[in-house]
C-alpha cells in the first residue's frame, strides 16, 4: 500500500513475473502517419481519452487468481484490467476497435486508449 497525496491508500503490485509468463498478443497498433491522414482535412476534430477505460474491462474469472496479492487484511485478486499488465493496452485497443469497427478508418482512429474523430 502506498499513500497518495490526497490521503488515500493505493495498492501497487509488481506484475513483472506475470508479464514475463504472458503470451504476446499480435494485435497490430496503427501507424501515427496513417492515423493523422485519416482525421486530416475534416471540418472538425476531437480527441477522446479513454484513460479509465482499462478499469471497465473485467478480467476473465479463470485469470483473476493469477493477479492475486497478499496483504495483512487477506488475499485479494484483480477483477478489472489494471495498468501494468502486459496485454492491457492491446486488449483495450482491440475492444475499442471492435466497438467502432464501422467508423474505422472512415473518420475515426484508435491508438491504445486515445480516440481521434
Amino acid at each position: 500500500m502506498v499513500p497518495k497525496k490526497i490521503g488515500k491508500l493505493q495498492v501497487c503490485v509488481d506484475y513483472r513475473k506475470l508479464n514475463e509468463a504472458t503470451i504476446n498478443d499480435v494485435f497490430p497498433l496503427p501507424f501515427t502517419n496513417g492515423m493523422l491522414d485519416t482525421v486530416a482535412g475534416h471540418e472538425m476534430y476531437t480527441f477522446l481519452d479513454g484513460f479509465s477505460g482499462y478499469n471497465q474491462i473485467r478480467m476473465a474469472e479463470e485469470d483473476q487468481e493469477k493477479t492475486a496479492f497478499v496483504m495483512k487484511w487477506g488475499v485479494f485478486v484483480v477483477v478489472v484490467m489494471m495498468f501494468g499488465l502486459k496485454m492491457a493496452p492491446a486488449m483495450f485497443n482491440g475492444i475499442i476497435m471492435e466497438i467502432f469497427t464501422e467508423y474505422i478508418p472512415g473518420f475515426m482512429q484508435v491508438f491504445l486508449n486515445d480516440i481521434s474523430v
